[in-house]
C-alpha cells in the first residue's frame, strides 16, 4: 500500500508547506499581516518602551560592563 502523503525531509520542506498552506487559504494575506503586525510591536516598540539598555545607561566601558555581567552571573541567591 503506498502512502500518497509526501514526507517532510526537511526544513525547507516544512517551510514550503507551511506557505503554501497560507497561500491556499481564503484568510492567508490578513493572517500574514496580524503576524507581521504583532511580531513588529513585540520587537521594535516593546524594546524600546519596557527594556531599555541597562548596561550602557550604568558603565562607562566594556570593562566594567563586563565586571558587573560576571558577579551577577556568580552571585549567589538565597531566598
Amino acid at each position: 500500500m503506498e502512502n500518497s502523503i509526501k514526507k517532510i525531509s526537511s526544513f525547507r520542506d516544512f517551510i514550503y508547506l507551511y506557505i503554501d498552506g497560507f497561500k491556499n487559504l481564503t484568510w492567508g494575506k490578513p493572517l500574514w499581516i496580524i503576524i507581521l503586525l504583532k511580531l513588529f510591536i513585540m520587537f521594535a516598540i516593546l524594546k524600546v518602551f519596557f527594556f531599555p539598555n541597562f548596561l550602557n545607561s550604568r558603565f562607562d566601558t566594556n570593562e566594567e560592563k563586563s565586571e558587573y555581567v560576571s558577579k551577577e552571573l556568580t552571585k549567589t541567591h538565597i531566598y
